[in-house]
């Protein structure tokens, strides 16, 4: 593959037309791919950068095969208007990998008064969210709906209804009773899924559903798309290789929002994937500073690190071929991004450069302390996981390089 000014120029043999001075990835026994788009990425910046920056977290996306990531708004200030929308693709332009920032649904995510859409769609948003928060108030959710069917956008929902969850810090169940922890009900995400599926089906909005992790969620989901409803869905990594029995040992390393779930809810995101259910696979990358880990379980903030391991997990979890693998976490999340002109897709010429090439048979062991990120709330330290990412190519140039960042 020969690769110019950003672009695939020739694929086949290009040993007469490629120039003498150009830079050679070795991808000997390996797939190459249209590189990795994560759909649902906290890069914390602006606010919170003592968890990460956009720098750092770009950097962590193209050491895992990403070469494009949807920033989630849930930063301080949130990302609500043009300005700060403005910020964050500044910042993404100057990384190794594309920054794609959501907006928020709702001004500062409080749920009371609907963001200025229209200024942040001009600006290219694609995916509005208030993640974090499910937005509770129905009437302004159908507000919302009718307003991104208007623009075009689509809007990505975190279903938990609020009075539900309150006060839950793992998944209501057999293990929250044993560990005298307060659980949230699976009930707290489905009710949400199912008034957010009537609102699609009123409104005619796209509608994304944000880390679904029970079985009755991805039921109504199948549902919906069997009668013809624009709904897309995406699991985690962690919801399907992660259950509330990990809690055992009170590490708020695998405290995190939704929870994790039964074994039950675990056979079904695996299932969903397996037939199609969830479109994507996505990280929900959510870095902490170790000191807020490290508070007791009930006090920690939830989340988890997630992009350099999560094309390894899936590879060595799900029982999947490496095309669907590869379907749930380039293609398919790079259409419902909205930019899968320059991302995803086949590897062809003309097509943007921006590719990953990946060892299936390299054998690695997760080590928190050696990740780019700034945050070290990694739940699969120690795990041993088969197939690595050796080089990423953005927007044509080689940003990883025999496993290792070059910037």
């Amino acid at each position: 593959m020969l690769v110019v000014d950003g672009a695939i120029a020739a694929l086949g043999d290009v040993a007469g037309v490629a120039p003498e001075t150009s830079l050679v990835l070795d991808a000997s026994g390996c797939i190459v791919s249209s590189g990795l788009v994560d759909l649902h990425t906290h890069l914390r910046e602006p606010g919170r950068e003592d968890a990460e920056t956009v720098e750092t977290g770009a950097r962590a996306a193209a050491l895992g095969g990403f070469t494009a990531v949807v920033a989630m708004p849930n930063t301080e200030p949130a990302i609500d208007n043009a300005s700060i929308v403005s910020r964050v693709r500044d910042l993404g332009l100057r990384s190794c990998c594309e920054v794609f920032p959501a907006g928020a649904i709702t001004l500062g995510r409080s749920g009371k008064q609907l963001a200025p859409m229209a200024e942040m769609a001009a600006l290219g948003v694609k995916i509005f969210t208030d993640d974090g928060n499910g937005v509770q108030d129905a009437r302004l959710m159908r507000r919302a709906m009718e307003y991104s069917t208007a623009l075009g956008v689509t809007l990505a929902e975190h279903c938990e209804d609020a009075a539900l969850a309150a006060g839950g810090h793992m998944h209501e169940g057999e293990w929250s009773a044993r560990l005298g922890l307060a659980g949230q009900p699976a009930e707290a995400e489905e009710l949400m899924v199912m008034r957010d599926l009537a609102l699609a089906r009123l409104s005619g909005a796209k509608l994304h559903f944000l880390h679904l992790s029970t079985a009755g969620s991805l039921a109504m989901v199948a549902a919906a798309k069997r009668s013809g409803m624009s709904v897309t869905a995406e699991v985690t990594p962690h919801h399907f290789t992660l259950t509330d029995a990990s809690v055992a040992s009170y590490d708020p390393v695998f405290k995190v929002n939704p929870p994790l779930r039964s074994d039950a809810d675990v056979a079904a995101v695996k299932a969903a994937l397996a037939d199609g259910t969830a479109d994507a696979i996505a990280t929900d990358h959510a870095p902490h500073p170790a000191h807020t880990k490290e508070a007791p379980f009930d006090a920690a903030p939830p989340g988890m690190l997630g992009l350099e391991t999560a094309l390894a997990l899936a590879m060595t979890e799900l029982d999947m071929p490496i095309e669907k693998v590869l379907k749930a976490m380039s293609w398919k999340p790079s259409t419902i991004a909205g930019i899968g002109g320059s991302h995803g897709g086949p590897v062809a010429v003309g097509r943007a450069a921006n590719l990953c090439v990946i060892d299936p048979l390299q054998r690695w062991v997760v080590d928190a302390g050696q990740s780019a990120s700034k945050s070290r709330n990694n739940p699969y330290a120690g795990r041993e996981l088969t197939g690595r990412v050796r080089h990423t190519v953005c927007r044509g140039e080689a940003v990883v390089v025999g496993g290792e960042a070059q910037r």
